[in-house]
């Protein structure tokens, strides 16, 4: 026999053993992934929508890893139970870390008040993803020195290193598109939570089965696995009701709908008046006490001074408020509204609560949604309009912060017709001053005429607003009928602002660097709560 002709042990087809192993890099390196995104989308939730929240999740979650592929080293013996205990352990806490976080920002809340529990909170918040994180950075290190133990003929270093990093990036990118698409819309985050809590323990399963030979003390394991089963099952079982818990006790109110969608998390809440309150990422955006004066403030005085507005682009707006203030005018033909999230539109065109709170404006024949991303939307759109109405959240995050921009601006004068003007929700010019006149100078940047102005809403204050346009604006002499707030006599005192709200110097927000998110921050990260 030809010695050359005998086959190596690294040509050997892999054993169940093997497989199994790498099996599990993929399966921890999506529960790893999905424990750090979770974190930093419930920080988002839970202490303001901002990009901060996610880079610095991001920055300590890495960071623990690095602690954790650190302390690997030390471990010299029992490289398989130490291996089955760390996959427990990361199963059991990264599992219930997002119900524990929402108990805990209840309690922090309640017991610190609306200034004192942020601080509280991320404490807690950090302090699990320190040790979820740590325990994760265990896991390939200890994979690896297993597969190399148990496999020592089978593999040489340089293969065992691209099998396992392949595995791992392969698990790590499954999850990231699972994650928004999936995962957090079909099964909100706790038990989303609970759902790769249960993949690392059939992970620890796996491993206890295959090497239950080399392991002492097997039944101890065992039952190790069977009790963080049962805890994440019941916490799996109890989600809906716990959400809901945390969440009335948080917002005050008994919940009428809450929802996630792949954007945002949606809760509508009621009192036993039955006014009613929409939160976006816990960020009130209207109150059904006064949300009249915020939507009539917002498009009136675009529309009347218009005069004759016969199509007209709604972009945010997805609860159909400012929509029902557009159909007023029964010189409008047609209305785009174009909102980012179909589960917003959707909710307020189907729940009969809400149809009668923006006078089942959904239905009229003039109206066409689009949902869409409304910069994309209008770079890929010629449509010309008469008005624009846009009424986006607050520029909380980078994301926002680009529909503040002069890029965006410039895209809104394209789309206006040489008589037509454009009004821009803008932030309290009290509370948050400087973001208020960044927006304004902005829009004078890409050369449109911006005229400020002010509307007191009781649930955020003093409001802002800009009107913008070619031509310059002028107070409309009549409003149409009906209207609870807005009059042309008191419309001169909106357009007055006294010296603790008056302009003051700020550069234009260029896409390139998005200055207004950062005065923004700095601005409301005192106040709360924000749009």
């Amino acid at each position: 026999m030809n010695p050359g002709s005998a086959s190596r042990p690294q040509d050997r087809p892999p054993g169940a053993g093997e497989v199994a192993l790498l099996a599990s890099v993929f399966v921890v390196a999506a529960c790893g992934l999905l424990y750090e995104l979770v974190a930093g989308t419930l920080a988002s939730w839970l202490l303001g929508d901002s990009v901060l929240q996610f880079s610095t999740i991001i920055g300590a979650y890495l960071f623990a890893m690095g602690i954790g592929s650190f302390l690997s080293r030390f471990v010299t013996r029992q490289l398989i139970a130490t291996f089955l205990r760390v996959e427990l352990l990361v199963g059991l806490v990264g599992g219930l870390m997002p119900a524990a976080l929402f108990v805990a920002h209840n309690f922090v809340h309640g017991a610190h008040g609306a200034h004192g529990a942020p601080a509280v909170f991320r404490v807690l918040l950090y302090a699990l993803v320190l040790l979820v994180g740590t325990l994760v950075g265990l896991e390939i290190p200890l994979v690896m020195r297993i597969l190399k133990a148990q496999f020592r003929d089978r593999w040489r270093l340089s293969e065992l290193v691209s099998q396992v990093l392949t595995f791992d990036y392969l698990g790590a990118l499954a999850v990231a598109v699972a994650f928004p698409l999936l995962l957090l819309p079909q099964f909100g985050a706790i038990r989303t939570g609970v759902l790769f809590g249960l993949m690392n323990v059939a992970v620890a399963a796996w491993a206890l089965w295959l090497f239950r030979a080399q392991l002492p003390r097997v039944r101890l394991h065992a039952l190790a696995c069977a009790a963080v089963v049962a805890a994440l099952v019941a916490t799996g079982l109890g989600a809906d009701r716990l959400t809901t818990w945390a969440e009335d006790r948080f917002y005050g109110e008994r919940i009428v709908h809450a929802a996630t969608s792949p954007y945002q998390r949606m809760v509508v809440t009621a009192n036993a008046a039955g006014e009613m309150r929409l939160f976006l990422n816990g960020n009130l955006q209207f109150d059904t006490r006064d949300e009249y004066r915020y939507h009539e403030a917002l498009v009136h005085p675009a529309m009347a001074a218009h005069g004759a507005p016969r199509r007209v682009a709604i972009l945010g707006g997805g609860d159909g408020l400012a929509l029902r203030e557009v159909l007023r005018y029964p010189g409008v033909e047609q209305v785009w509204l174009v909102d980012l999230d179909p589960q917003v539109t959707r909710l307020f065109a189907q729940d009969e609560r809400l149809r009668r709170l923006n006078a089942q404006a959904f239905d009229s024949p003039r109206l066409r949604v689009v949902n869409a991303d409304a910069f994309a939307w209008l770079e890929s759109h010629e449509e010309i309009f008469d008005v624009i109405v846009v009424d986006f959240p607050d520029p909380s995050n980078f994301s926002l912060g680009k529909l503040y921009t002069t890029s965006f601006y410039a895209l809104l004068d394209r789309h206006l017709a040489a008589t037509g003007y454009a009004v821009v929700q803008t932030t309290s010019p009290l509370l948050a001053r400087r973001s208020f006149w960044t927006v304004v100078t902005t829009i004078e940047s890409v050369g449109l005429t911006a005229t400020p102005y002010h509307a007191h809403v009781p649930s955020f204050g003093e409001w802002g607003f800009i009107v913008a346009g070619r031509r310059p604006w002028r107070p409309p002499e009549q409003f149409p009928q009906g209207l609870r707030y807005l009059t042309p006599q008191g419309l001169p005192g909106m357009l007055h602002f006294p010296p603790d709200m008056a302009r003051v110097a700020a550069e234009p927000n260029r896409l390139s660097n998005q200055t207004l998110v950062r005065t923004f921050e700095e601005e409301w990260g005192r106040v709360q709560p924000h749009r």
